[in-house]
């Protein structure tokens, strides 16, 4: 059997903030999500920066963004920008997914509402796993997509990254751990999947782990 391996890549895509600069930014960040299981991923890799981190359960001023992008960066600016101004805060807006391209590409930018109903991680298992029962284990090659982007109070963005990780994907989920489609993403280098490696080594390859990493020295940057 032919084993995939693991890849991983990391693009900074733009950083519009100057050396040395000080924006003064509070040191609070809000995420742009509702999504607790997803505050709490970022928390662990990011909280040893000091940050107080919100997600959007704090500003119910802040109404829903649409996603309609067709890209993960189109997605990620959108929820940065349109949050941002709404609640009058520095923003991180994230969109992230799951791309087979054996299934032309999807999920995608739809991953978290694949079966039609945002954030239904059970019925978004079921379709996929539907689809590719009729693919040869070779086939099931897929990668983890994650963009970020970074917004000031006024809406505009300031930085995008970006992250990726690889792996193959089985029919039958293994490990509690994470959420979405992590029980079925196995990492065939530690013959384990997303959800049953420890959040630590999760975060170490993980495509959100990967992002952020290069958003680490924009907030330093940034912080008063």
């Amino acid at each position: 059997m032919r084993v995939a391996r693991l890849r991983f890549r990391d693009v900074n895509v733009c950083n519009h903030l100057p050396p040395h600069r000080n924006f003064n930014m509070p040191a609070t960040l809000v995420l742009g999500t509702r999504n607790l299981k997803k505050r709490k991923e970022i928390e662990e890799i990011l909280g040893d920066l000091g940050i107080v981190l919100h997600d959007l359960s704090m500003y119910p001023q802040a109404g829903e963004v649409v996603e309609d992008g067709d890209t993960f960066e189109a997605n990620a600016r959108k929820k940065a920008s349109e949050t941002a101004k709404a609640i009058g805060q520095w923003v991180l807006g994230e969109d992230s997914g799951l791309v087979v391209p054996a299934l032309g590409g999807r999920p995608g930018v739809y991953s978290a509402r694949y079966a039609g109903t945002q954030g239904d991680d059970a019925a978004n298992n079921r379709k996929l796993v539907a689809e590719l029962t009729a693919l040869p284990e070779e086939k099931r090659d897929a990668y983890y997509v994650c963009t970020a982007a970074l917004a000031d109070a006024t809406g505009r963005v300031h930085a995008i990254v970006d992250g990726r990780c690889g792996g193959r994907m089985i029919l039958e989920p293994r490990g509690a751990g994470g959420f979405g489609y992590d029980p079925y993403f196995l990492v065939p280098e530690y013959h384990q999947t997303f959800g049953e490696l420890s959040a630590r080594v999760k975060h170490a390859l993980s495509h959100r782990g990967r992002a952020l990493l290069h958003l680490r020295p924009i907030l330093r940057q940034i912080l008063p």
